[in-house]
């Protein structure tokens, strides 16, 4: 058979029809419908084409007994992927995708791919890997077609990590843009809404979910439900938002109106009640938590509350009931076992009290549990130990005991009671189920024991289940036959799965699910046996009817037997003190669409993410992922939900009423929606499948024999990979002359992708042509909108590796590059500026001794009576020893937790006083024996340790002194510094930008009391920088060179923190690990910290001292070099870069003539490159019908920066009415936001001209540079 016969036949028209689709079309082909039959068949007749291609081709080197490797072209898999992604066949598309990685060096050109591929990732979970390929999609083509989704996505993404600044900001970038969207722009408002709730800015959530329910394009009933009932409860909880009285109107208004658009939402029912319940209407809030059970069935929150409303009511046996419900729907319910807890408190029931508690601990998250909590389980652990156990047998119990409650089915009559204002008032019950079921026996005892005589008690009832993890599910009617027994093969398979549990696929998940359910019931069936026919407890009579409406059943794969056992729990519980706002239980709604409702039925809510692409739901079973995916342990798996402690109890010795008041009043007994809303996302994370790698930034992307390792690796390919896709579809060339024509189709297709307009129509330049020469040779190439980087046709940036080989573990520790200055002349040697020039980091002792600067007018006293109303932000952090940062539960991390504030110089210098003044007093205390553990020293790290409450301080940080007018006296004296570390000299680049950026090119003052910490990070654009010491106390230092912040980003990463705008301490056992090299040293005063180009660093205070400090630029090519290249990758981040590069090099380049060879290749090739986007831009401009107009620059006018992305704008600027203000945008924020730039003007800075004669006249100079 010959080989053009394997191959699948594919006519021209079909080929030319298939090349139209790429992954670009993802999401927007809806292949399940029956209109899209005839493509969806095109898409699988493609996949079979390129998969026979392979087969024949290897085949065909098989037979010819060819010793190399078959080879086909590159963009063969680049297709192949694209067809098996809109297929949704996402373990093959991964598998082709991979291979095409490998074998195209320039893969990093091509959109599509990048697109496509991550997507798969986002498929996968795998979040870090999809955010760095759409990432390098947005930074390699700024104006790519699908950016909207992209931002989606990441906007998803960062919310599920909590990064909720950025996902902000991705989903204000998709409501900007006006390209077809999967989302409809009230959607995205509403995204946006529910952001502004979870980070606490109420008054915007209201806002913008007002602005939601108004605007005209939310008429899908889903949405307004889910905005008014996120208002509902905003109203509900905040008290910012009012008084209470116009709070809770508001909030049932909103509630109201959600159940008008979607009445089967078992959570806005319960939200509901919660609102009756806290203006006392308990009839209502029966009513709307029986509504609740009807749509949702199963929530242990509504089963929790209604706990509480038959507690308010003094119905102690309906509030066991219920609360039995909630921690057996849920045995991780911290709240539910509190309240259980202090229910059997107050019917004098120590004993089980004790039981509730402890397992209210155990359950809660994270381990966090109230100080009052603990002291009431230490209470009653000493006197129950005291009290003779017949005494406690003896003594009459008003409640069964837990072990009693916990085993006995809830009678029918629970769901017919309701509350009154009191307990003996009998109405018709809110909770009284449909007629038609049957009836409970007469003879059926009350389980509820006081005030539950009820005239509807022998009235039908409908049943009903509550779910359960113990119990059985019986039949209100008859007595349930027995189960049918495993048979010996069925246990043989039910051992063989346990012991595989694992590695299981669904199917055989499935099956050990339903023998360990029909294990369960025969234990359950025979365990009510026994109850039955010994008579233990509350029931009499036939037990055939003794099951109410609400008899539990168990949920399909339980396996635990004991009622306290603690388990994993499916929701957060979080509890709040008084003053804590928007809390509400945790397993009410799953918003993430990721997390598809399993029980019950609550409403999908739009909150759960966006209508992802069929198949694009990561939450979903994804079976086995082929071993062709390469496995890190290093890969994210998500983030953990919030750990807030539940409400403290009050008293640890009795109950009293304001135990009572504090339950009913309590905002919450789990976690505020919001927050849940993000839990459900990070839960998500959590199953991200642990088999793809992440090898994104640990590579030479620059290395064509590296290129299967760069930073968008996935590994190598199985050899028992997905179909074709295994290694053994290597790479080869094709012969069948049949099918060429065809094959060189798809090549131009790719290479279209790959070279596309950006590059592969762009000239090759270089900077011995004039300027004129460039814009010639760029005229009209831009008319379709084309941004290029400033460094050029190069792979995006990425971290560095760490130099290699590593240093011995015994040199992780160097000694800091110190100087000692005793004389002037000493401070201005050129040996000086070049030896700092040369280390990461350098202390020089004694140069304000050397210099004679008055420190003294730094110091606190001399700022107060300089300014004393000056702005100080504020950063509150918590005490620790400078070699440790641990979180509250004593675990070692890398985030470092501060909240911000601001106040006034004057005010924190009387902070400062008043902590000296409490230390000299500890001290004093100390000295006297008088010790105690809280007041411990912060740089102790055994006590640190054991410290059970941390001391929490205030760090005065980011003090502008840049008025000259202020702080005159201040400024002149710092210019008495040698000229490479002064604020303003000739030899600073950053004295060339021509504005000011604040704490760049200005000064800023740090007012710090022991233990203050300046969080790890590089200084802005990795510029240098200069730090002196006011005292009176030291300062401590650590400092990492440049060569291994790639290292540490990864490390940031893999710790949840933000390399670039996260606050991270870094844990030195984890640095010395990675083999990176620290430098520790201490800042007395008058010390001087020279921070080289790049220096990690991260500093805390020992005593109390003021630092001042500020940045310096070296006019070296190494740090031109190093702001480039971060200014390139902060880009990539979609960070803004606040030093304006091309600002700077242009105004470089204008001031001086370069006498160091790399440093005007540098500046002379970004130059280049700066000059052609302006002619790039121009053509897009003149093609869009527009007018440049002139508008000019004035002397000392900041830089510009797109209003939308942050990016810097240089000299033509597209400027757009917003709010009454004209606001910059860049020429890709334009085009988005309108493709023929309607609403826009377009403004230069600088006429053509003169930028060329910049260029021209920037020449190389061999002349020394002086240095003053």
């Amino acid at each position: 058979m010959s080989l053009e016969s394997e191959i699948v036949d594919l006519s021209p028209a079909e080929h030319q029809e298939l090349v139209k689709y790429d992954s670009c079309s993802f999401g927007f082909l809806k292949l399940d419908k029956l209109e899209e039959a005839a493509t969806k068949s095109l898409l699988e007749k493609g996949v079979q084409f390129y998969e026979s291609v392979i087969k024949a081709a290897v085949k065909k080197s098989k037979k010819d007994n060819n010793i190399e490797k078959p080879k086909v072209e590159a963009a063969i898999f680049c297709r192949l992927g694209h067809l098996l992604l809109l297929l949704e066949q996402y373990e093959k598309a991964l598998s082709a995708y991979q291979k095409y990685y490998q074998l195209e060096e320039n893969h990093w050109k091509n959109g599509p791919f990048l697109y496509g591929l991550g997507f798969v990732y986002f498929h996968f979970n795998a979040y870090q890997l999809a955010t760095r390929a759409f990432q390098q999609v947005l930074y390699t083509d700024p104006g790519f077609s699908r950016a909207n989704e992209i931002h989606i996505r990441l906007g998803f993404i960062f919310k599920i990590g909590k990064d909720f600044d950025k996902s902000l900001k991705h989903f204000r970038h998709a409501l900007s843009d006006s390209s077809d969207c999967s989302l409809t722009k009230a959607q995205i408002k509403l995204h946006i809404a529910h952001l502004y709730e979870v980070q606490g800015k109420y008054k915007q959530a209201v806002e913008a979910y007002e602005q939601f329910i108004s605007c005209e394009d939310s008429s899908e009933d889903t949405y307004k439900a889910t905005a008014n009932k996120q208002l509902g409860w905003l109203y509900h909880t905040v008290n910012c938002l009012g008084e209470k009285s116009v709070r809770e109107e508001s909030a049932i208004k909103y509630l109201q109106e959600s159940l008008k658009n979607d009445k089967s939402n078992g959570q806005t029912w319960y939200l509901l009640g919660r609102c009756f319940s806290s203006l006392g209407k308990v009839h209502d809030a029966f009513v709307s938590y029986r509504n609740s059970i009807d749509k949702s069935e199963a929530s242990a929150d509504t089963w929790c509350s209604i706990g509480v409303l038959y507690q308010q009511q003094n119905q102690p046996m309906d509030a066991l009931q219920a609360y039995i419900c909630a921690v057996q729907l849920d045995k991780s319910h911290s709240a539910a076992w509190t309240d259980l807890g202090l229910l059997y408190e107050t019917c004098n029931q120590p004993k089980d009290a004790l039981t509730c508690y402890i397992n209210a601990t155990k359950t809660s998250k994270g381990g966090i549990v109230s100080p009052s909590l603990n002291g009431k389980i230490k209470f009653l652990q000493q006197h129950l130990s005291k009290i003779p156990m017949q005494h406690l047998q003896n003594k009459p119990k008003t409640l069964p005991s837990i072990e009693e409650a916990w085993a006995l089915p809830i009678p029918a009559e629970l769901t017919s009671r309701q509350g009154s204002g009191t307990p003996h008032a009998i109405q018709k019950s809110p909770l009284m189920p449909q007629s038609g079921g049957a009836s409970p026996s007469s003879g059926q005892q009350n389980f509820g024991g006081q005030g539950s005589v009820l005239e509807d008690k022998k009235k039908k009832m409908q049943p009903r289940k509550r779910p359960s993890s113990e119990l059985l599910d019986t039949s209100p009617t008859s007595q349930p036959g027995p189960p049918q027994l495993l048979s010996p093969h069925q246990l043989q398979i039910l051992h063989q799965l346990q012991q595989n549990q694992a590695n299981l696929d669904p199917a055989r998940r499935q099956l050990l699910q339903d023998l360990q359910h029909q294990v369960y019931l025969q234990q359950q069936h025979a365990k009510m046996q026994m109850l039955n026919q010994q008579g233990q407890g509350q029931i009499s009579g036939n037990p055939s009817q003794s099951a109410g409406i609400f008899s539990p059943r168990p949920q399909v794969g339980s396996q635990s037997q004991q009622p306290f056992s603690t388990l994993g729990t499916s929701a957060e519980i979080r509890g709040s003190n008084p003053d804590s706002q928007g809390h509400l239980p945790s397993n009410i709604e799953r918003f993430s669409q990721f997390h598809p409702s399993t029980s019950g039925n609550y409403t999908s809510s739009p909150l759960k993410g966006p209508p992802l692409p069929s198949g694009l739901d990561p939450g979903r079973s994804q079976g086995q992922i082929h071993g062709n995916i390469p496995y890190s342990s290093t890969l994210s798996q998500g983030t953990e939900g919030d750990t807030n402690i539940s409400k403290s109890l009050d008293s640890a010795h009795t109950v009293n009423e304001k135990d009572i008041t504090d339950v009913l009043s309590r905002p919450d007994l789990a976690s505020s929606i919001a927050e849940d809303l993000l839990k459900q996302f990070s839960q998500t994370g959590d199953q991200t499948h642990g088999q793809l790698g992440d090898r994104l930034a640990h590579s030479d992307i620059h290395s064509s024999q590296n290129k299967a390792s760069t930073d968008l690796r996935t590994g190598e390919s199985s050899s028992e990979g997905v179909g074709i896709h295994s290694s053994s579809s290597q790479d080869f060339n094709l012969n069948a002359p049949s099918i060429e024509k065809m094959l060189k189709l798809d090549s131009e297709v790719i290479k279209c992708d790959t070279e596309s307009a950006k590059y592969g129509s762009l000239p090759k330049l270089n900077i011995h042509m004039s300027g004129e020469q460039i814009l010639r040779a760029c005229k009209a190439l831009g008319k379709s909108g084309i941004t290029t980087s400033v460094l050029g046709d190069r792979p995006p940036p990425r971290p560095p590796s760490p130099p290699r080989p590593p240093l011995p573990k015994d040199q992780l520790n160097p000694p800091t590059p110190s100087v000692y200055l005793e004389f002037k002349k000493d401070a201005f040697s050129p040996e000086l500026q070049q030896y700092c020039q040369s280390q990461p980091v350098v202390v020089i002792r004694g140069m304000a001794g050397a210099l004679k600067l008055d420190l003294g007018l730094f110091s606190t006293k001399s700022l107060v009576e300089a300014n004393a109303e000056h702005a100080v932000e504020v950063r509150t952090q918590k005490m620790q020893a400078p070699d440790e940062n641990r979180d509250q539960f004593g675990n070692k991390v890398w985030y470092c937790n501060s909240t911000r504030n601001h106040t006034t110089i004057a005010k924190y210098a009387q902070y400062q006083a008043a902590s000296f003044q409490e230390s000299l007093r500890e001290e004093q205390e100390k000295a006297k024996g008088i010790f105690k553990e809280s007041d411990s020293d912060s740089n102790s790290s055994i006590s640190s340790k054991h410290r059970k409450k941390p001391k929490m301080i205030k760090f005065g940080t980011n003090v502008d002194l840049s008025d000259h007018k202020k702080w005159e006296t201040q400024l002149k004296e710092l210019a008495k510094l040698p000229a490479f570390c002064r604020l303003v000299s000739g030899s600073n680049l950053l004295s060339h930008v021509g504005h000011t950026i604040l704490g760049m090119n200005t000064v800023q003052l740090y007012m710090k009391v022991p233990g203050s910490r300046t969080p790890g990070h590089q200084e802005n654009n990795s510029f240098c920088s200069v730090n002196i010491n006011i005292g009176p106390g030291d300062t401590e230092w650590f400092g990492v060179p440049e060569q291994y912040w790639g290292v540490i980003h990864n490390m940031c990463e893999r710790n949840g923190v933000d390399y670039l705008s996260g606050s991270w301490w870094p844990v030195l056992e984890d640095l010395y690990e990675e083999d990176v090299p620290v430098y520790r040293f201490i800042q007395k005063p008058g010390d001087l910290v020279w921070v080289g180009t790049g220096c990690v660093h991260w500093v805390q205070a020992i005593g109390w001292c003021n630092n001042i400090a500020w940045n310096v630029g070296p006019m070296t090519a190494r740090q031109v070099q190093s702001g480039l290249e971060r200014y390139e990758f902060n880009k990539l981040q979609n960070y803004k870069s606040i030093v304006p590069m091309l600002h700077l090099v242009w105004s470089i380049a204008k001031n001086i003539k370069a006498s160091d060879q790399k440093m005007f290749e540098i500046i002379k090739t970004t130059l280049l490159n700066s000059l052609r986007q302006v002619q790039l831009t121009m053509d897009f401009v003149e093609a869009m019908g527009h007018e440049i107009k002139w508008h000019g620059r004035v002397e000392g006018e900041a830089a510009h920066y797109c209003n939308v992305c942050e990016v810097e704008v240089f000299n033509i600027l597209f400027v757009k009415e917003q709010d009454s203000k004209f606001v910059v945008h860049c020429q890709d924020c334009a085009k988005k936001i309108h493709h023929r730039l309607e609403g826009f003007v377009v403004l230069n800075q600088y006429r053509l001209e003169d930028l060329i004669n910049i260029y021209d006249n920037y020449t190389f100079r061999t002349a020394p540079l002086s240095l003053t």
